[in-house]
C-alpha cells in the first residue's frame, strides 16, 4: 500500500463529503488523496462547475485509483440530480467525455449513482420548487403505484403537468443508472453502486432498485445496490484501500436482541444495514470476537430509532460499558442523527487505548454512520504509519458534531433562534470542547464553526 495515490469526486463541498474524507486519508502517511477544488463542488443551491472537475481529472497525474460519484458529474452534484431540467441526451454527452477520460487513466475506478429518492414531506429545500406542496402526495402516489402495479389504475390529485415533470425526471435518472450498467458489462468499473436514500417498503425508486438489481444478476456485473447515500463514497474509498488484504470484523450489538427493527430512512434491517456496510467497505463479517480483527461496536435501539431534533426521545444505553481487548470501532446508532448521551458519557469515562480505538461515529442515518466510522478504523488499521494527531482530529470532530452539536447544541440553538448565528454557536460548544479537550489531550478552545449551508443541519467544525 505504499505510496498509493487515490482521485476522489466527492457528491458536493458538505465537510462530511468533503473534508472528511481529507482528514481520514491523513491518518495514513502513505496514502495521497486528491480532491478536485472545493470551491468546484456544488452546494444546497449551487451546480458543481462540471466542465471544470472532468479538467482537473483529465490534467491529473497517473494515480492508482478513482473513486468517484457520479451524480457529481452527469448532473452536479445529489441535489441537483433531482433539479436539473438537462436531456438524458446532454447527459450522455458530456458522461461520454467522462468514461474515455477514465479509460485512458487506467485506473480501477469505484464509482456510486442515486437512485432519486422520494422524501415523504412537503419541503422542497433539496427538491423541485412544487414538492413544497405536493411532495407527500407525489411519495403516496408513487407507493401506492408500485404496491398496486399492475392490477390497479392509481388515482391522485397532483396536478398533471406536474406528475408528468416529475415521472419525466425520474425516467432521465433511472436511463442514465441503465447506461453505467452497460459501462459495467464493457468493464470500466471495478464496483459500481446504485444508493437508496430515504426508503420505503414501496415505491418508484424500490421498483427501480428491482430492476437494477435484476440488470446485475442476469448480466454478472461489478455492481450493487445499496441502502444509503452520503457515505458510500467513503465507503468505497475504504474499499479500494482495503483491496487485496482480508479484514475479518465482529459485531457486537449493545442490543442484540433487536438486530432486526428498521432504522428510520432505510428499508433494511439494522444487522443486514451493518452487514452490508462492512461488505461494501472491503471487509468480512465474522460471528464471533475470536475470530475478528476487528471489532464494532454498534450502540442500537430497541423498538424505534430515536430522532432528537423531531422529538423522538428513546431510551438511552442503560448497561454498563465494557471496550473489546481487540481493535474496535463504535457505531452510535441509538439516534437517527445525534449521539446517546448516556452511551457518550459512559466512554468518555472509560480508559481509551489509541492504538486499539478505531473511531466513532453518530453522523445522521444508520448508514451514514457506520459507512464513515468503517472508512476512519480501517485506513487506521491498514496504515503502515499512522498519524495519531490526524487521528485525532477526525474523533475530536465527530465527537464535537455528533455528541455536541447534534445531540445537544441544536435543538436548543433551534428553539431559540430563528437563523443559523456562529457566536452564539461557540459559546454553547465551549464546554463540549473542555470535557474532549481534557480526555483526548488537544487544546480545542480555538476550534471555529460554521454553517456551510447556512442551516442548522450539518456544520462545519474546524480545529
Amino acid at each position: 500500500m505504499t505510496g498509493l495515490k487515490i482521485a476522489f469526486v466527492p457528491i458536493d463541498n458538505r465537510p462530511v463529503c468533503y473534508t472528511l474524507a481529507q482528514q481520514i486519508a491523513e491518518i495514513d502517511k502513505n496514502l495521497e488523496l486528491f480532491l478536485p477544488p472545493r470551491d468546484m463542488l456544488g452546494d444546497l443551491t449551487k451546480t458543481a462547475d462540471i466542465d471544470g472537475i472532468i479538467g482537473w481529472l483529465q490534467k491529473l497525474d497517473k494515480v492508482d485509483k478513482i473513486v468517484v460519484s457520479l451524480d457529481t458529474v452527469a448532473y452536479g452534484g445529489l441535489i441537483p440530480s433531482r433539479r436539473s431540467e438537462d436531456t438524458f441526451e446532454q447527459i450522455e454527452e458530456r458522461m461520454k467525455k467522462f468514461k474515455s477520460i477514465l479509460l485512458q487513466n487506467s485506473a480501477k475506478v469505484y464509482a456510486f449513482s442515486s437512485i432519486m429518492r422520494i422524501s415523504n414531506n412537503n419541503i422542497n429545500e433539496e427538491e423541485k420548487e412544487y414538492w413544497n406542496l405536493y411532495g407527500t402526495k407525489i411519495f403516496q402516489y408513487s407507493y401506492n403505484v408500485h404496491k398496486n402495479a399492475p392490477e390497479t389504475q392509481v388515482e391522485t390529485d397532483v396536478p398533471l403537468e406536474i406528475l408528468q415533470d416529475y415521472l419525466k425526471t425520474r425516467k432521465r435518472n433511472f436511463d442514465v443508472n441503465m447506461m453505467y450498467l452497460e459501462w459495467a458489462k464493457e468493464g470500466v468499473f471495478d464496483t459500481l453502486v446504485f444508493s437508496k436514500d430515504d426508503c420505503a417498503q414501496y415505491g418508484l425508486n424500490v421498483a427501480e432498485a428491482q430492476a437494477l438489481e435484476q440488470c446485475i444478476k442476469e448480466n454478472n456485473l461489478k455492481a450493487l445496490v445499496k441502502t444509503g447515500a452520503d457515505e458510500i463514497p467513503l465507503s468505497l474509498l475504504c474499499r479500494a484501500i482495503a483491496e487485496g488484504r482480508e479484514i475479518k470484523i465482529f459485531p457486537a450489538f449493545t442490543q442484540s436482541g433487536f438486530v432486526d427493527r428498521i432504522s428510520k430512512y432505510e428499508d433494511v434491517t439494522v444487522y443486514d444495514s451493518v452487514r452490508g456496510q462492512i461488505e461494501l467497505a472491503g471487509a468480512n463479517i465474522v460471528n464471533s470476537e475470536n475470530e475478528a480483527d476487528i471489532v464494532l461496536v454498534i450502540n442500537n435501539f430497541k423498538e424505534e430509532q430515536g430522532e432528537l431534533v423531531m422529538g423522538v426521545d428513546v431510551e438511552g444505553f442503560a448497561g454498563k460499558l465494557e471496550l473489546p481487548e481487540k481493535p474496535y470501532i463504535i457505531a452510535d446508532i441509538l439516534n437517527a442523527n445525534g449521539a446517546d448521551n448516556n452511551f457518550v458519557e459512559q466512554f468518555l469515562h472509560s480508559e481509551i487505548n489509541w492504538d486499539k480505538f478505531l473511531g466513532y461515529a453518530g453522523w445522521n442515518t444508520t448508514g451514514n454512520t457506520l459507512g464513515s466510522v468503517l472508512c476512519c478504523a480501517i485506513v487506521k488499521y491498514l496504515a503502515q504509519s499512522v498519524d495519531l494527531e490526524a487521528f485525532k482530529k477526525v474523533q475530536a470532530v465527530r465527537f464535537l458534531d455528533d455528541w455536541a452539536y447534534q445531540a445537544n447544541v441544536r435543538k436548543k440553538l433551534k428553539s431559540v433562534l430563528k437563523e443559523p448565528d456562529t457566536d452564539r454557536l461557540k459559546s454553547e460548544m465551549q464546554n463540549f470542547e473542555t470535557i474532549l479537550g481534557s480526555k483526548f489531550k488537544m487544546d480545542l478552545k480555538n476550534t471555529s464553526y460554521s454553517y456551510p449551508w447556512h442551516r442548522f443541519f450539518e456544520v462545519e467544525v474546524t480545529l
